[in-house]
């Protein structure tokens, strides 16, 4: 019985070696376990099904298999708040013990997870949430990465452009008061006023507001423009009525990327005519990538992509490169954040991307204006600035140094 187990020995450990060179040992023939959060209820939920459409439009169209292995979407529906988005991520982790997370939509939400992210060890690539100042910088996460820019980084560009290019000097603003809201509106602010304007009002509105008529009944009637910075269908509902008000035809509207995203601006009618924005993404893109993006949107969902189906078909480009560097070995979460970081998308829909030492994309930023070309409202793109940064202009020290954007920047004693 001994000498046959000797004889029989050289094939199973050949047959152990090969196994283990062929990955099985290890797991490799499993399937990439990616969990997907988003919203599904509330009045984010529009933004929810967007993300959707792109992640799984990206997937289709690789067969759910990359880098020669089986994808698995877990999604979870955060609800869209804080505690939801926390609970659903420890499912994720805990329960479906998946290899990277995508998502999640708010900004506020990615806040609400970001420290247990640290904790598990699983990255995260962010395809629409826009925090700044505690994700990317004062408290750097590496387990975080972000597909697309912060929310001051569209907005940066706006506010130079609406100071210069359009030479306006009064503004007054009005956004939804979350983190995304103050940071997108403070990053204008910013540049605006750099630039010789100044902001002279700041309103705030509650994000699930539906009427927004004491707003519009507070806004000082000597200002060039009202920049408006709403996501969600929050947007259409602002507009909508800011044209009943009779305020359209004596008042500009600039606003965030969201505002006027093509995924709500397909509901939207004339009361969106003229209004200007600046965003990393809009169908318009002229570009092959982009062209074969929108028909695949309208060829399988019947809609024009926007923000949200872009950002999340990028967050899939992202881990695909990826796996593609880790020949598939998805397993190793510390081997995984560096190949993501290193990640240089030469190609998709936004056009070149890279990350900044913080996890931050450099990407192109497009100014747009809403016309109506063939019949239906779309987003034209009226100037594109290439390679820009979260940090803009800025040294990036100074930058961090300065006092973060929130809801109070600048202090109430600087407006009049």
């Amino acid at each position: 019985m001994f000498r046959r187990w000797l004889a029989i020995l050289p094939i199973i450990v050949g047959a152990v070696v090969a196994a283990a060179s062929s990955g099985f040992a290890f797991g490799q023939t499993d399937p990439i376990r990616v969990g997907f959060l988003t919203v599904r209820t509330g009045p984010l939920a529009a933004g929810g099904r967007q993300m959707e459409d792109g992640i799984q439009l990206f997937l289709k169209e690789r067969s759910y298999t990359i880098a020669g292995r089986k994808v698995e979407l877990i999604i979870a529906d955060t609800g869209g708040n804080p505690v939801g988005a926390k609970t659903k991520t420890q499912e994720l982790v805990e329960r479906s013990k998946v290899h990277v997370i995508i998502g999640p939509l708010a900004t506020f939400e990615a806040l609400a997870i970001d420290d247990y992210i640290k904790e598990a060890r699983v990255p995260l690539i962010t395809p629409t949430s826009a925090a700044q100042n505690d994700l990317a910088q004062q408290k750097r996460n590496d387990f975080v990465l972000h597909a697309v820019g912060t929310a001051a980084q569209p907005m940066h560009v706006l506010g130079e452009y609406a100071a210069k290019k359009l030479g306006y000097k009064r503004v007054a603003t009005i956004a939804d008061d979350f983190t995304y809201g103050h940071e997108g509106e403070a990053g204008f602010q910013r540049t605006f006023e750099e630039n010789g304007g100044k902001v002279v009002q700041k309103l705030w509105s509650p994000l699930n507001a539906v009427d927004y008529g004491s707003y519009l009944g507070e806004i000082k009637q000597n200002v060039d423009a009202v920049y408006a910075g709403f996501a969600g269908a929050n947007g259409l509902r602002f507009l909508r009525q800011f044209n009943e008000y009779g305020l359209k035809s004596r008042i500009a509207v600039l606003g965030n990327p969201t505002c006027v995203d093509e995924g709500v601006l397909r509901n939207m009618g004339d009361e969106a005519l003229g209004v200007v924005t600046a965003s990393w993404y809009t169908s318009t893109i002229d570009t092959p990538d982009n062209k074969r993006f929108v028909q695949a949107v309208l060829d399988e969902y019947k809609v024009v992509p926007g923000f949200y189906t872009a950002g999340t078909y990028t967050a899939g480009l992202f881990l695909e490169a990826a796996l593609k560097a880790l020949n598939g070995k998805f397993e190793d979460s510390a081997a995984c954040v560096r190949a993501l970081h290193n990640v240089r998308l030469t190609s998709g829909p936004m056009g070149p991307i890279r990350l900044d030492e913080y996890g931050k994309p450099i990407l192109t930023i497009y100014v747009r204006k809403v016309e109506r070309k063939g019949g239906a409202l779309v987003n034209t793109i009226v100037e594109t600035i290439p390679d820009v940064s979260q940090f803009w202009k800025y040294d990036p020290k100074q930058f961090m140094a300065s006092p973060p954007y929130s809801r109070d920047y600048p202090t109430a004693k600087n407006l009049e």
